[in-house]
Order: C-alpha cells, then structure tokens, then sequence
C-alpha cells in the first residue's frame, strides 16, 4: 500500500457532521440526544473519539457542522476531551450531508489550498493510527 505524505502542504482541516435524528438507534438513540453523543462502547461518545482521532500535527482545529439543539453537547464534549477553540457552526434547519458539507467549504473560500476532511461523527473506527497515516 502506497502512503502519501503532505510535506509543504497545509494542515488537514477537519470537519466533523454531527447533526442527525437519533432515530436509527432508538431507545439509545434520540432525538434529544443522537447516537454519536452517547457512550455506547466505553466512557467516551463516538462524536469524541472521532475528535480524537482528528488530532494531532497533521490536523487543524475542527469544525463542527451540527443542529442549534446540539450546540451545548457539542462544547460540553469538546472541552471533555480537551480541544479548544473548535469552529462550532449551528445549520439553521436540517438538510442532510451535501448543504453541510457546502456550507463548510464557503466558510473555507478564501484559503483555496485547505484541505477538508469530512467525517461522520458516529462511525467507529478501530485503528487509529492507521487511518492518520
């Protein structure tokens, strides 16, 4: 497997979906409270492993695309796993995955060479390591 490296060029960007109806994964899963914000597999929710995992010299702060009822969880969850300074944009109404990701991208316009890395915040990935490579 061949592995790219990103000398001379920007940091990644991430930014990290985390809006969502909590329907899927009803009665852990709500409406009130999605599952990427509950503690499914240990003391941490997905929305901050994958924060976690989007750490690091290579990563830029992230932003974090989500719905105004979610704001509060969000920074909560941030500041639990110890990042600061994350870009926290509130989408006035949910439209699904491509108006965020749009969204995100204007927001990044005016620096044409950054490099976004859009990431669901309730996916599990195990090996860490290997996905920052």
């Amino acid at each position: 497997m061949k592995r790219f490296t990103l000398i001379g060029l920007n940091m990644i960007t991430p930014v990290i979906l985390a809006g969502g109806s909590g329907t899927r994964l009803w009665p852990v899963s709500r409406k009130s409270y999605p599952k990427q914000f509950t503690q499914l597999l240990d003391d941490e929710s997905l929305f901050q492993r994958t924060v976690k995992r989007l750490t690091g010299a290579q990563f830029a702060t992230p932003t974090i695309m989500t719905a105004a009822d979610f704001r509060f969880v969000v920074a909560e969850q941030l500041e639990n796993v110890g990042v600061s300074g994350a870009q926290i944009v509130i989408e006035p109404a949910a439209r699904n995955t491509a108006p965020a990701i749009l969204a995100a991208a204007l927001m990044h316009e005016a620096t044409p060479e950054a490099i976004l890395l859009v990431c669901p915040s309730d996916h599990i990935i195990k090996d860490q390591r290997g996905f920052q490579n």
